[in-house]
């Protein structure tokens, strides 16, 4: 999947080329980061076609604390202080970042033989992210 700012105008003309045949019953979800709204308002073509804009800003605490245990079995047995110190120093409630860390902690498990997520471990699934600065 490429992100909505990154496609060309040739991309752009040909989906609504698609959009456009009564024939068809197609649905475009366009995703991407920053410039993507912009990206796409300015094309007037498309940017008329669009029934809904949707952002997704970052989680507040207390719903990380909700939803990062449902999303994976590594965070089901944490330390609720455990989440909220991650997500304060790096991922700020973006489910991206969470995504990420939990991909590294599970490398971390398999190769400690540990089953639970601790600080330790956590500390050293910083070292596999590039960045760690506050929002």
């Amino acid at each position: 999947m490429r992100r909505a700012q990154w496609l060309s105008k040739l991309c752009f003309e040909y989906l609504r080329y698609l959009w456009d045949d009564t024939d068809s019953d197609l649905t475009i979800v366009f995703t991407g980061g920053n410039g993507c709204f912009e990206m796409l308002q300015s094309e007037p073509m498309l940017e008329s076609r669009v029934y809904a804009w949707q952002g997704i800003s970052s989680m507040p605490l207390d719903e990380v604390l909700t939803v990062v245990p449902a999303f994976h079995p590594v965070w089901a047995q944490a330390d609720p202080e455990l989440i909220a110190l991650y997500d304060q120093e790096a991922a700020h409630g973006k489910f991206r970042a969470w995504a990420k860390i939990t991909h590294h902690l599970n490398a971390g498990l398999k190769e400690t033989g540990r089953t639970t997520v601790d600080e330790d471990l956590l500390r050293w699934a910083y070292s596999k992210l590039r960045t760690r600065q506050a929002a």
